[in-house]
């Protein structure tokens, strides 16, 4: 029995395995995904909602276990990550590659079960997400370019799920969970700059956490919420938000570009930690505003 083997066998096996799916990270996807079916449904059923849930958990964690598969080895070369199952040997490649196709085979089946066109944008997210955008990682930073197309397509999945087809509405929520990235990461990448040139990644705009990179942040934070205003104008068809509402996006939208701007005036570590959460919590309370717009209205 060799090491690896018998550490797979230890007591804490489930554990590694859940790890490697990223659990909190997938969660919030798949929650991104629930708000866009109940943006879009009429009559909800609950049968699609837990294929959406347990299919769409599984297709965003195959593709988080091919990513740490791919990076195993440049996740060892940094502090944030050297002691993850992979790095650490806790589970072997052979078997998380074995886990992530089982994973993936079986979301993109459950979502098939829904409809074609979920299935089809759930499978395309992972090969996105695992064969281009991580790749592309060390190589150059409009790798959170490409990235942001497999980040953007949970939320509108949802409403397709719901629909069956992909429109104006679904092209909306993908477009604002899209440009929302970009501020978001490149947050993340400011914060962990040392640890992510340790790992050869080239994750900010201008390759630094400079006054360039801080430009970029506020430009794209602006499109966020210009995007996160249009329902309002009735111009997204089915996808509507009353004026009452948009003034509370248009508040959080603010909030967000404050601490955009802030990072610009200070340049700090501290600063882009707390950008970085903002970040998280605008988009998850924009998802909730939509949805409740909808029921009060």
């Amino acid at each position: 029995m060799t090491e690896v083997n018998a550490i797979e066998r230890s007591p804490s096996m489930l554990k590694n395995y859940i790890e490697i799916t990223k659990p909190r990270l997938s969660i919030v996807v798949v929650f991104s995904s629930i708000a866009g079916y109940f943006l879009a449904a009429n009559t909800y059923e609950w049968q699609t909602l837990v294929l959406l849930c347990i299919g769409g958990y599984f297709l965003v964690g195959s593709s988080n276990v091919f990513n740490q598969i791919i990076e195993k080895d440049l996740d060892a070369l940094m502090k944030r990550t050297q002691n993850r199952p992979l790095p650490t040997g806790r589970v072997s490649v052979k078997n998380a590659w074995i886990y992530g196709v089982i994973m993936a085979l079986s979301g993109i089946y459950m979502l098939f079960l829904i409809n074609f066109a979920t299935a089809f944008f759930g499978a395309l997210s992972i090969l996105l997400y695992a064969a281009v955008y991580t790749p592309l990682k060390t190589r150059t930073p409009l790798c959170v370019f490409v990235g942001a197309f497999p980040g953007a397509i949970p939320y509108m999945l949802g409403w397709v799920a719901a629909s069956g087809n992909f429109g104006i509405e679904p092209g909306t929520l993908f477009m604002l969970q899209f440009f929302w990235q970009f501020p978001h990461f490149w947050a993340i990448g400011w914060m962990l700059e040392d640890d992510y040139k340790a790992g050869g990644f080239k994750m900010l705009p201008t390759g630094a956490a400079d006054k360039g990179t801080a430009v970029q942040i506020i430009l794209y934070t602006i499109w966020t919420v210009m995007v996160s205003l249009v329902p309002v104008f009735g111009v997204t068809g089915d996808l509507y938000m009353t004026p009452y509402s948009a003034v509370i996006v248009g508040l959080l939208g603010g909030w967000f570009l404050y601490y955009a701007i802030k990072l610009y005036k200070e340049r700090s570590n501290a600063i882009a930690k707390k950008l970085m959460l903002v970040s998280v919590s605008y988009i998850t309370l924009i998802q909730i505003i939509y949805v409740v717009d909808k029921f009060i209205r």
